[in-house]
């Protein structure tokens, strides 16, 4: 199926000079005396780097053929990061680090996600947009700093630092948004 550049959207999977991107951001550009341009951040799924590309509004893109597959992650040990088949716990494969980027930050034993397959390749994977996790580290409040609405660097579960607000204490579960690593609200007191 072909995509004209305005369908361009956050996670849409499209194909660049050969290769599935997925697009990450996009920003139309309207520049005097010239046409309209579409401004698309985007990373290469195969290799995981990431492209600015300016696109006219008259360029038309292949859409990349991806397939989605529910699957379970087990555990990381240095920078190998292990997954299951979602019922099948013995087929269990690698995903690397580099492709994986920043959603290490939030990767949980037995989280279900979804894997994203070109071409019977895992090239991707998509977390749960919001997922809860336990406050493992939190300053203590200063008495005086709450009113200002202030907020305090906590850290999760899964080694990752979050800013909260000055309420979260330890063992507090909260609830991130996955994609922006924002903190959402707090699930329940520990």
């Amino acid at each position: 199926m072909s995509l004209g550049v305005n369908q361009l959207k956050q996670k849409t999977f499209f194909i660049y000079e050969g290769q599935p991107y997925v697009v990450l951001e996009t920003h139309h550009l309207k520049m005097q005396q010239r046409r309209p341009t579409v401004q698309v951040k985007m990373r290469n799924l195969i290799n995981g780097k990431i492209l600015e590309r300016n696109f006219a509004q008259s360029d038309v893109f292949e859409e990349a053929d991806v397939e989605r597959q529910k699957v379970k992650y087990l555990y990381n040990h240095r920078d190998q990061y292990w997954f299951c088949q979602e019922n099948h716990p013995s087929q269990r494969f690698e995903i690397k680090k580099e492709m994986l980027g920043d959603l290490t930050k939030f990767l949980k034993s037995n989280t279900i996600l979804d894997a994203i397959l070109f071409k019977g390749k895992i090239i991707s994977v998509e977390l749960p947009i919001k997922m809860d996790f336990k406050v493992i580290e939190a300053p203590p409040a200063v008495k005086g700093d709450t009113a200002q609405g202030g907020v305090k660097q906590v850290k999760i579960e899964t080694g990752a630092t979050i800013n909260t607000p000055l309420f979260i204490n330890q063992g507090d579960n909260i609830r991130i948004n996955t994609e922006t690593g924002e903190y959402v609200e707090r699930a329940d007191k520990g």
